[in-house]
């Protein structure tokens, strides 16, 4: 159930659409990557998190790790489900921080009850929604995935999962689901007068219901693209007010690998040659 940084073709379950090609070509597309790490950026904003502590997070769908690694650049823990062999084994090349596990969530969500302190999904959920076997009844599917789901959340918390919907029947089943799973929430859509840059987010709510954010560019029919570069630099300017590493330095590694030992995951040792740029090949 591989996420995807475009409009998925339903062209077969995506077990089958995702092989060992695919999964690496996906990967390695700049604007592919561009999009999810933006996506995963917005839904991750939308859990609300606490500031004061890391959480750790279920990312359904995780594929190859893309959304996977923004949570983790965020200070976060997660753990990825995906239904695909080929994008799992593309995570585990790239040696992704997050745990793996190989699994349909049309069969349910396999973990204790409130382990979770929220939950993303890109571009994934839609899949539940086809009959790839004789056997599949999506209503069915997506209430053993909500269901379970649900439980395997914390109270309080929230899970926010971005989709791309084929019609308004289709969204329809996917909330009704949702709510009859115990949800509450609703779906923010952003920039919903751009054909481009529309996003659809169901924000759920287990336990108390909050108050169901405001989606980007909503405030006018006109100017979406002024809305969502005013949006990108406020993010760009929080990120720095936070002190945050900059990518791929010297600190950032460090801390990259300060929360891999936290993890009990074998790390080289630091030395004064660690995060040093290396001189090009000829």
């Amino acid at each position: 159930m591989a996420g995807s940084g475009r409009r998925p073709e339903h062209r077969g379950p995506p077990e089958l659409f995702y092989d060992e090609a695919e999964a690496r070509k996906y990967t390695q597309n700049s604007r592919v990557v561009e999009i999810q790490s933006q996506m995963s950026e917005r839904a991750v904003e939308l859990l609300g998190l606490p500031e004061d502590r890391p959480c750790l997070l279920l990312d359904v769908g995780c594929g190859s790790g893309l959304s996977g690694d923004y949570i983790s650049n965020e200070g976060h823990y997660w753990i990825g489900m995906d239904i695909s062999p080929a994008m799992l084994d593309v995570a585990v090349e790239r040696e992704v921080e997050g745990d793996l596990l190989l699994a349909d969530v049309g069969h349910g969500i396999p973990f204790r009850p409130g382990m979770f302190d929220g939950c993303i999904s890109i571009s994934a959920v839609q899949w539940l929604c086809n009959a790839d076997k004789k056997s599949h009844s999506p209503p069915k599917r997506l209430y053993r995935f909500f269901s379970t789901l649900y439980t395997a959340l914390a109270r309080g918390s929230r899970a926010v999962l971005q989709l791309y919907p084929e019609n308004s029947e289709q969204l329809e089943l996917i909330t009704a689901q949702a709510m009859r799973a115990g949800f509450t929430g609703g779906m923010v859509v952003d920039y919903p007068n751009s054909a481009k840059a529309k996003k659809f987010f169901l924000c759920l709510f287990v336990g108390a219901s909050g108050t169901l954010p405001k989606g980007l560019g909503t405030e006018c029919a006109d100017g979406e693209e002024t809305h969502q570069a005013k949006f990108t630099n406020e993010r760009t300017r929080f990120r720095n007010a936070k002190g945050k590493s900059v990518k791929k330095s010297r600190d950032w590694i460090l801390e990259k690998k300060e929360r891999r030992r936290r993890q009990g995951k074998e790390v080289r040792a630091d030395t004064k040659y660690t995060g040093r740029k290396r001189r090009p090949r000829f």
